[in-house]
């Protein structure tokens, strides 16, 4: 693991433990997951002099005789990556098994994906307006809580107007320091886009479509004929529920961040930098090493097709999200570009990925197996839900409606293009391992 050095006047650098040092974030962090609104929001260099420059102030001068501290870039990428591959395991877990529990006889939607969708939005929402959870990582005298102690002065002040602009900006300042933490990049970026998948809901658009969405009380069996028009209104169906739940789930989580904020515990500076991101450096590649064993060598095969395979192939997809995000949210602010091409293109994988499944050549039991642990692992860590309706919430209302409905109009023709040409060619063989 790279070191860390401290920079001291007169001196050469000497190695120190980095418990109680800042990150070096590569600055595509920025790109992650929402987007900072307001026209007139800080860049993440100006929170970064201003709070360098308040901590100056405060530091008392035998501290400052000791130097800047800093995290290496090596190592908090390392520390990232982690999070992203444990947060995408456990997502993926969440996701699968959440689908289990919610598929029984007379479930009142029978696409359980919707509960995950939901769940993970929720999740999201809450991260997005919390601002306790990770105030330690700002260090004394973070700019937040300069920034909310002016906003409360002016409020005693009757001076409205500087008290809202001071509490806007000490908002965007948290969320833009927030999103170059590893810890929250694992758990909103790897945890909630892995436990929410974009191409399993457009998955379940065509199903519905194409009237092959069978509900558990048929007990596998073929749903009966239906004409184009309640095809095309189960179609809507689907899209309303979903997007109309998963965004309301982000409101509510918004709502309970802010709720809870006097209540919720703040994660201590040292059990994050010294225990928890370490931590996760040995359980994220170790769990994931774990699951390619068991794939190889499984104790039974029912979990290696329903779970271990997905597991093997979730921290791949949500990798590729990630560095999509990074390379391409920043090019167009009014259509999220990285968040964008993930989703067309674990549909789009998802969708051939299903036809080969459902053809007659699949390969026997284990070529299923794999098939599905790519439908539920890659594709659904590789779409998200999640950062889709944050991003949709944040953006103006225009460029909100541009960017949702042509998400959900291209990737339903990708899949009526895609797994239509066999549904309405040769029809879809029953699957010769179980989901």
């Amino acid at each position: 693991m790279a070191s860390d050095t401290v920079v001291r006047p007169g001196n050469g650098p000497a190695t120190i433990d980095n418990d109680a040092s800042p990150y070096d974030v590569p600055d595509r962090y920025e790109d992650l997951d929402e987007e900072v609104g307001g026209a007139t929001g800080d860049t993440l260099d100006d929170i970064r002099r201003g709070e360098a420059a308040q901590q100056q102030q405060h530091t008392p001068p035998e501290e400052k005789a000791q130097g800047t501290v800093q995290v290496s870039r090596l190592a908090t990428q390392l520390y990232t990556l982690s999070h992203l591959v444990l947060f995408s395991l456990l997502g993926t877990l969440a996701r699968v098994g959440l689908s289990h529990l919610t598929t029984y006889p007379g479930a009142p939607t029978i696409f359980p994906t919707l509960w995950a969708n939901v769940g993970g939005s929720l999740v999201m929402g809450f991260l997005t307006e919390d601002r306790k959870l990770f105030r330690h990582e700002w260090g004394a005298t973070s700019t937040y809580d300069q920034l909310l102690r002016r906003a409360r002065a002016a409020k005693t002040d009757n001076d409205e107007e500087r008290a809202s602009i001071d509490l806007a900006a000490a908002k965007r300042a948290h969320l833009a320091t927030k999103k170059t933490i590893p810890l929250y990049i694992g758990v909103a970026t790897g945890f909630c886009g892995s436990f929410t998948s974009f191409s399993t809901f457009i998955r379940d658009v065509f199903l519905a479509l194409s009237n092959d969405m069978v509900s558990p009380d048929l007990h596998g069996l073929a749903a009966p004929h239906r004409n184009g028009g309640y095809s095309f209104m189960a179609l809507l169906a689907v899209v309303i529920e979903t997007v109309g739940l998963s965004v309301g789930a982000y409101v509510v989580g918004m709502h309970l961040g802010a709720a809870l904020e006097p209540h919720t515990p703040s994660i201590p500076f040292r059990l994050g930098r010294g225990v928890i991101d370490k931590l996760a450096v040995l359980l994220g590649w170790g769990c994931w090493l774990g699951a390619v064993l068991l794939a190889i060598f499984p104790p039974h095969d029912r979990w290696r097709g329903t779970v271990v395979f997905a597991l093997v192939f979730a921290p791949l997809g949500c990798l590729a999200r990630f560095y999509l995000s990074m390379l391409l949210n920043s090019r167009r602010p009014s259509f999220p570009l990285g968040t964008f091409a993930a989703n067309m293109l674990g549909t789009a994988v998802l969708g051939m990925a299903w036809d080969i499944a459902h053809s007659t050549g699949a390969g026997g039991v284990l070529g299923c197996q794999l098939l599905q642990g790519i439908e539920d692992g890659f594709c659904g860590c590789l779409t998200t839900v999640s950062t889709w309706v944050s991003e949709l919430s944040s953006l103006r209302r225009k460029s909100a409606y541009i960017y949702g409905t042509v998400s959900v109009v291209l990737a339903t023709v990708l899949m009526i293009v895609i797994m239509g040409s066999l549904r309405w060619t040769q029809g879809f063989a029953p699957l010769q391992c179980r989901p």
